[in-house]
């Protein structure tokens, strides 16, 4: 495999390739074949203390540094990613089974999330408080803003590069040093990074990189001199790190069963191609995947045969293969999942409008689903399903809808195809999300956009300068 030079079957501690456990591994697989990629050794208690102790040293001198040199370092490692980043891209795509399209995506956006950190990093301020009144006359008085200290940082599989560099950049960019533990599901793109890192002249200990089991990472939720959790996952997983966290401050980006609302005065073939991508793109394994569909009753059956047309179009298959949409679900333990959610709702008088079945079970591909008739207790509807299925619902009344999608213990972001200002303005003020994208579906994402939700999808927002800003905390002084 040509990603071999970059690749360590250890944790990354202090610029070195860390784990003795030849027994207690890791087996990490090319999630379309099945092939073995690689075997990474677990970090065990004493190695992952050593990372924490090691952090905490690290952010000592790094936090003291300029912020010019901040933004060399990062603009180093974007750098070293622009020149290999064919390297990131083929081992996402074997890793991840993200289809080659979408990694080529997700590597673009890293360098421009490298790029926008290193910006910032120079406009990390304060601001001037006024006091000259009363008890304060005479006085002058200003914040300043100091990182928080070494940051534990948890990412997912569906972004392995993405998802940590939101965490990472932004923690580079105001001073603090950062443990990445990884999702067991894709450790190599992480350790690559950590590689690069070292290979661009990045401090030892800024950025160590742990692959542990849950036992030696609660090891470090619970250490007091790590001061910052921030995590991306499930919902339930993340709730539950809060309640361990202690003092640590917390960012929790969860998961998601995005709604979408198609109203009667949008374009039909626009809104029918942009939520077939948004609800199959990479098997549907985003957290704002379009999940479930409402549709206005007078342009319902209109729709419907405009989106299967659309869907009918998604090329499925190999991720290796450009043009690719639908690829492999990340395991065969999700694949059946996701088919029981499905015979679940068959069997409570859902209809499957088309798909419901595996595609390839070798290699771990479900079809494009779409189920209509669902009721709200229904998993695939009331859950997050992490797949490529979603339901569609014909609605009358527009405040009707709006109810409906507020029904969901989730709030992250959801989509509304409208010409209707007033459709806009009453969907803005009334539906409980973290954003609302207008004649777009809910996966719209930049990177320097406030990205979070609210209820059970989280706490906190990501994108780069939001991150910075969880990442500091402010001192007065007053003269």
């Amino acid at each position: 495999m040509e990603n071999r030079d970059v690749l360590q079957a250890k944790s990354f501690i202090n610029n070195e390739w860390v784990g003795h456990s030849t027994t207690n591994v890791l087996s990490v697989t090319n999630k379309f074949d099945q092939s073995m990629l690689a075997t990474v050794a677990f970090a065990d208690a004493s190695e992952v203390q050593f990372a924490v102790a090691n952090s905490v040293q690290a952010y000592q001198s790094y936090s003291k540094i300029s912020s010019a040199e901040r933004r060399d370092y990062l603009l180093k490692i974007r750098e070293g990613l622009f020149q290999e980043k064919d390297k990131f891209i083929n081992l996402i795509v074997s890793e991840a089974g993200k289809p080659i399209d979408y990694a080529r995506q997700e590597v673009e956006r890293c360098l421009f999330i490298l790029q926008v950190a290193a910006d910032e990093a120079l406009r990390v301020g304060g601001q001037v408080i006024p006091m000259d009144y009363g008890l304060g006359k005479g006085k002058t008085a200003h914040t300043k803003q100091y990182p928080i200290g070494p940051v534990l940082a948890i990412s997912p599989f569906n972004f392995p590069l993405n998802l940590a560099m939101h965490k990472i950049a932004p923690a580079l960019a105001v001073g603090c040093s950062v443990i990445l533990k990884p999702s067991p599901y894709t450790p190599l793109t992480a350790l690559a990074l950590a590689s690069l890192c070292k290979k661009v002249g990045l401090p030892a200990g800024v950025l160590n990189v742990v692959v542990c089991q849950n036992a030696e990472a609660e090891i470090m939720l619970k250490d007091e001199r790590l001061k910052m959790l921030s995590f991306t996952g499930s919902a339930e997983v993340g709730w539950q790190l809060k309640e361990k966290a202690g003092k640590k401050k917390v960012t929790l980006e969860l998961g998601g069963n995005a709604a979408v609302i198609v109203d009667r005065s949008a374009n039909l073939d626009e809104a029918a191609k942009a939520i077939a991508m948004g609800a199959y793109n990479y098997s549907g394994q985003v957290c704002i995947s379009v999940q479930r569909i409402y549709v206005d009753h007078s342009v319902f059956d209109q729709f419907v045969e405009k989106f299967k047309q659309s869907v009918s179009e998604l090329k499925i298959g190999n991720p290796t293969e450009s043009g690719v949409v639908v690829g492999p679900m990340i395991d065969r333990v999700h694949v059946n999942r996701i088919d029981n959610w499905v015979h679940e709702a068959r069997m409570k008088g859902a209809q499957v409008l088309f798909g419901g079945t595996v595609v390839d079970l070798e290699n771990n591909i479900y079809a494009p689903t779409l189920l209509t008739n669902t009721q709200g207790d229904m998993k695939i509807v009331a859950e997050e399903a992490f797949g490529p299925v979603a339901i569609i619902e014909k609605v009358q009344y527009f405040d009707e809808v709006i109810r409906e999608v507020n029904r969901s213990r989730y709030g992250l972001q959801a989509g509304l195809f409208t010409n209707q200002i007033s459709q806009m303005k009453y969907a803005m003020d009334n539906l409980e999300v973290g954003a609302l994208i207008i004649n777009g579906v809910p996966g719209f994402r930049i990177d320097t956009m406030p990205y979070g939700g609210v209820k059970d999808s989280g706490l906190g927002r990501e994108g780069v300068l939001f991150a910075m800003n969880d990442m500091l905390e402010s001192r007065l002084l007053v003269y």
